[in-house]
């Protein structure tokens, strides 16, 4: 799980989450375009706000639950 401490970015870029989740980046688009994964565009980069990524994944566990 990803560990964060105050002086960690409070946004994750497409490739970080790819790579933590080990999805596609396809996959982590498709979660972004239904609105599961919310986040923004900042200019031409897209970023998935720390809070969004946590909730994503707290849903998922209580889904698997």
């Amino acid at each position: 799980m990803l560990t964060v401490v105050a002086s960690d970015p409070q946004t994750l870029t497409v490739p970080e989450v790819m790579t933590a989740l080990r999805l596609s980046r396809s996959k982590v688009y498709d979660l972004i375009r239904s609105g599961t994964l919310p986040s923004f565009t900042e200019g031409r980069a897209r970023r998935i706000p720390l809070d969004s990524f946590r909730t994503y994944i707290h849903n998922k566990l209580e889904e698997a639950a």
